[in-house]
């Protein structure tokens, strides 16, 4: 049996053979598969290994298919496919030529790797006569082992050695990408292969067919959690990163349950931080009140889509990792890391709580009674309702000094775009800034009344009144709802620096009609900044924030809180905004608060293109990093 029909078996699908088989290129089949499953975009650098699928793409460009958008370094090429596949919820594709082309690639695939996304990645490689001549880039079996390298970040790595390969390892690509756990996955083709006719042998619908998502539930395990959320007198949840396309029916369990929830910090944006019931931030940079809400008095502990990692647990915190727990997520790899969890339930989460809904709602109606403590009506928005998370130094997100203060910057980020942006943090202070601070705000707090559950943008509330800005609006023909990332995103575990470059500009491009702001420090931007000519090229609304203090400002702060030697943390005095006006890109520079109320916001977010703030920030404030000095702190003892 070959490849392709025994991941059909395994998936219980018969594939529609194509009536009209036909040879064509290899690379023009690769094509018209991205084409068939909706991509529309694939970023990377091209090169001599790769040319014939560049070829390819340039044909399908002019039938109005997938086209290429040209990165300035690969690493950010497969940060603009994290960034797109988040927020479409489609596949994200990236490529590159061979040898370096390849290991420049390989940091943005093992961080998708590390946070779930979905990514194909396809390198190229010479000619297959020319292995083990020292051929040009030569990187596969035979020379530096690119192949080998990506098996150790992706769901999926392999060389297709003969063209009667390639169909059956694309498919098993797509799938495994397609599958949980999410992930990249990687196919590294000799470019004489690209060139070959080879004949199509599945469908466009055959293969969507095979991409369909499973419904996976375990009956008894859901079962016995109803039990455990009957005898349960307080219930907290811990929404995770993997809880995209499920947070309107946990809202739902929540507002029926009157049970309080907070996220890890790749959740944030996933829930409406204003609802009532919302606690904060759990983990890093987060909240003391998300941390209160699961010690005080807590009979059971819903964690759900979360690896339960560093950054996600609190640092391995023992009010989580107890025999309160109830871990539920749908990859067994997570589970792995609670064996002391009263009980474990697998499964796709949406399915999951779906069915219980159905179990609370049947128990309700049997009865004639509301669910145990629940009073739906009570549940409403309200502008107070953000005072129930306890910031840290709540008084600097007012301060007017200068150089103006990250928490008076948040608050200007939060305050000054509309609800439907897309905020994007990068690795580093960025990200414990944003965790911490940042917020979506309403620009109109007017209610208007909603029947039923509804999903905004990734923002989903119940059965309740609504703010006027977060109403639904109707979606463009074809378009998706976002199952994966929400109003802010962050990164967990694998988390490189100037990842949100690149994610921004993919996310853009994505979703040109909603405005993103990518919140990035100087480090990062010096590092990875020349995507921003991305933006500009195509024509994409991206807001550039640079946190500039001259210095990698966590290595600066975690080594003066660890009692380190200060060095190598300095960086030198630029000016940003100049770098850009040289791009002809328009920046500002900012050094007060007043600077921030001079901009012309409507301008900037009605511009064809990026720009670019260069945010002087009072360097001496010291990030909400407290975990992961504790961690340290532990490491070393």
């Amino acid at each position: 049996m070959n490849s392709l029909a025994a991941a059909v078996a395994l998936g219980g699908f018969s594939p529609q053979p194509n009536p009209n088989a036909d040879t064509v290129e290899a690379a023009t089949l690769i094509v018209s598969y991205l084409e068939a499953i909706g991509v529309e975009y694939v970023f990377g650098v091209p090169g001599g290994a790769i040319e014939p699928l560049y070829n390819a793409l340039a044909v399908s460009m002019r039938r109005g298919g997938p086209r290429p958008v040209l990165a300035r370094h690969e690493a950010g090429a497969a940060f603009m496919a994290d960034g797109y596949a988040r927020e479409t919820g489609r596949l994200g594709v990236c490529v590159a030529t061979s040898g370096p082309g390849a290991t420049n690639l390989l940091t943005g695939v093992a961080c998708a790797y590390d946070n779930g996304v979905p990514l194909l990645a396809i390198t190229g490689q010479p000619s297959l006569p020319l292995f083990g001549k020292r051929a040009l880039q030569e990187s596969a079996c035979t020379g530096v082992n690119t192949v080998g390298m990506f098996r150790h970040c992706t769901r999926y790595s392999t060389l297709v050695s003969h063209a009667d390969q390639l169909e059956n390892k694309l498919v098993n690509a797509l799938m495994r990408a397609s599958q949980l756990p999410h992930g990249p996955v990687h196919l590294s083709i000799p470019v004489d292969l690209l060139r070959t006719q080879i004949e199509q042998r599945l469908s466009p619908e055959g293969l969507k067919g095979l991409l369909v998502k499973p419904s996976m539930i375990d009956e008894d395990a859901v079962r016995s959690l109803f039990k455990l959320v009957q005898d349960s007198r307080k219930t907290v949840l811990i929404i995770g990163g993997g809880c995209g396309e499920a947070i309107d029916a946990l809202m739902h369990f929540c507002e029926l349950t009157d049970s309080s929830f907070v996220t890890t910090p790749d959740a944030k944006g996933l829930v409406q931080p204003h609802h009532p019931l919302y606690r904060g931030v759990f983990g890093f940079a987060g909240h003391m009140s998300a941390h209160k809400a699961l010690r005080d008095g807590v009979d059971l502990v819903l964690a759900i889509g979360t690896s339960l990692g560093e950054w996600t647990s609190g640092a391995w915190s023992d009010s989580v990792l107890n025999q309160r727990l109830v871990h539920i997520d749908a990859a067994d790899e997570h589970l792995l890391r609670s064996p002391m969890a009263r009980q474990h339930v697998r499964g796709r989460i949406r399915t999951v709580f779906e069915r219980l809904l159905d179990m609370m709602h049947i128990e309700q109606a049997s009865l004639g009674l509301p669910w145990a403590g629940a009073d739906v009506g009570r549940v409403r928005f309200a502008a107070n309702a953000a005072d129930k998370v306890h910031l840290a130094e709540p008084e600097k997100v007012h301060s007017n000094d200068t150089p103006i203060k990250p928490q008076r910057l948040m608050t200007e980020l939060s305050r000054r775009f509309p609800p439907t942006t897309r905020f994007v943090a990068d690795a580093g202070n960025s990200t414990a800034w944003a965790i911490h601070y940042l917020e979506l705000r309403n620009r109109r707090m007017g209610l208007v009344p909603v029947a039923s559950a509804a999903s905004v943008d990734g923002d989903t509330v119940g059965a309740q009144a609504l703010p006027a800005a977060l109403a639904p609006q109707p979606q463009r023909r074809g378009e998706r709802r976002q199952d994966h990332a929400g109003w802010l995103r962050v990164l967990m575990d694998f988390a490189p620096m100037g990842w949100a470059i690149g994610a921004a500009v993919g996310i853009a491009r994505g979703k040109p009609d909603c405005p993103v702001v990518c919140i990035t420090g100087d480090g990062s931007y010096l590092m990875n900044g020349q995507e921003i000519t991305v933006a500009a090229q195509e024509g994409l609304n991206v807001v550039f924030v640079i946190l500039n203090d001259s210095a990698l400002g966590m290595v600066k702060h975690g080594q003066r809180l660890a009692g380190a030697e200060q060095v190598a943390f300095e960086l030198p005095q630029i000016n940003y905004a100049a770098m850009a006006a040289a791009m002809g890109i328009a920046g500002h520079v900012i050094e007060s608060p007043e600077d921030f109320a001079a901009l012309d916001m409507d301008t900037i977010l009605k511009r064809q293109g990026p720009t670019l703030l260069d945010v002087r920030i009072d360097g001496e404030e010291v990030p909400p990093m407290s975990l992961r000095m504790q961690t340290l702190d532990s490491i070393q003892d």
